[in-house]
């Protein structure tokens, strides 16, 4: 365990590395506006229509996206300028959301216009989310990726703790149309911050193609360390066979390091189970605890608390036993989501999200930085994209699923499921932890 002074040097040093405060700052202030869109819209849909299944629906038109998206996003990721692609999908969502709260503003915005907001957000997430994480690859050294995941993880949900703690107020006060107002800003002001991360054109192609070696993260498997067998000839028979080449290089890495595999199924688990939740969360703090937007605000700001302390712990639990506090944070997601519906009181179900947001986070930076340290750079947007497929592909069947046990056999058995889903990630950390077992898996450590 590191002292705070020693902490505080990680920290110091990792903020150091130019454009880092940019991108640090961007990734909060666009993680406030979208955890206030997020929060917003279902407590619109819900009380639209009073219907969980509807709210599954919106969830389902955010996540599908990024089933059939990633694919063609990791290419292009792995193409093109990160930053200037940032920056372009932030600009587009800015212009998509304040078009959706111009009719909100006149009262025109109903339930299929809204639905397309949603849409066309998740596909522009589907491309932000990889291309942004592989960016911080460009940025920090191997060696401070913890503390960078760390800082990423406390932007994101220091955003979404804001967002939480402010959206039921928001709501009440200006609707949905200022809950979107605000969200094209924060995207906007994100892509300046972007701009300001550093200049000129720097396409990835043009790093080195030789993979990062493993100091501390997990050893590459004997006989596919060297970067040369997973590079294919360059296509000769257009763009698509192009395309299609450069994804079944990104599948082939991917088979031929089945404990990253492993490790990315831990993540997409994780993932799934963390935006499939609200579906049913809101429905916890309207029907249950009967405590209204004001409620699942603070039951939105529990988790975000949490898993901003758990980023802060990340880097000092990361240096002993890193597999042991994985499978134990998602234990307890596991057996705690089980008996969430059972909380007697707010103040509980807060308590109780608090836990879980710190689970998530420890679970989040230990697999992530791992993955970041082992995966060549050149590769990064198109392994991203596939464990942000196999994220979605779980989200779409818990959203659907959640909602339709919630209306139709009660909360406490979409619960179990969520539950569930958690415990397939525990056996998905044990498998990697058993291909890792003669080799040493210690995450970075600064």
């Amino acid at each position: 365990m590191g002292s705070p002074v020693r902490s505080g040097l990680h920290w110091q040093r990792l903020f150091s590395n130019a454009g880092f405060s940019f991108y640090f700052t961007g990734m909060f202030i666009s993680l406030f506006g979208t955890g206030l869109n997020f929060a917003g819209v279902t407590l619109y849909v819900l009380t639209q229509t009073h219907s969980t299944v509807q709210v599954s629906f919106t969830v389902v038109l955010l996540t599908i996206p990024r089933l059939l998206v990633p694919p063609f996003g990791g290419v292009l990721t792995d193409r093109v300028d990160r930053r200037y692609l940032s920056m372009a999908l932030d600009l587009i969502r800015a212009a998509i959301v304040f078009g959706a709260a111009i009719l909100a503003w006149r009262g025109r915005l109903e339930l299929g216009p809204l639905y397309a907001m949603v849409l066309l957000l998740g596909v522009g997430f589907a491309i932000y989310w990889s291309s942004s994480l592989a960016l911080l690859q460009e940025l920090i050294p191997q060696e401070q990726l913890v503390s960078a995941n760390a800082a990423v993880l406390v932007a994101v949900q220091g955003g979404m703790l804001i967002a939480g703690a402010l959206v039921g107020f928001i709501y009440v006060r200006a609707g949905l149309a200022g809950i979107l107002a605000i969200d094209g800003t924060t995207y906007a002001i994100s892509a300046l911050c972007l701009y300001a991360l550093r200049h000129g054109y720097c396409a990835p192609r043009a790093e080195s193609e030789e993979l990062l070696e493993t100091a501390a993260g997990i050893e590459a498997a004997s006989g596919v360390a060297e970067a040369g067998p997973l590079l294919l000839d360059e296509p000769q028979h257009g763009p698509l066979t192009s395309l299609w080449a450069d994804i079944e290089e990104g599948l082939k890495y991917l088979r031929a390091e089945p404990s990253v595999a492993a490790l990315g199924l831990t993540y997409a688990c994780m993932m799934a189970g963390v935006i499939s939740a609200n579906v049913v969360v809101v429905a916890l703090a309207y029907d249950l605890l009967r405590a209204g937007p004001h409620g699942y605000g603070f039951i939105q700001s529990g988790w975000a608390l949490g898993a901003v302390l758990g980023g802060l712990a990340a880097g000092p639990l990361s240096r002993q036993r890193p597999f042991a506090v994985l499978i134990a944070a998602l234990i307890v997601l596991a057996v705690g989501h089980a008996v969430f519906p059972y909380a007697p009181w707010l103040a509980a179900a807060v308590a109780m999200n608090v836990v879980f947001g710190a689970c998530r986070a420890l679970g989040a930076v230990l697999t992530q930085s791992a993955i970041l340290a082992t995966v060549p750079r050149r590769l990064m947007g198109r392994v991203q994209s596939a464990f942000a497929a196999m994220a979605t592909f779980f989200q779409v069947l818990m959203s659907l699923a959640l909602g339709w046990l919630a209306q139709h056999y009660g909360l406490p058995v979409a619960f179990l499921l969520l539950g569930l889903l958690y415990g397939v990630a525990v056996m998905a950390a044990l498998r990697a932890r058993s291909l890792c077992a003669m080799h040493t898996m210690e995450v970075p450590a600064n």
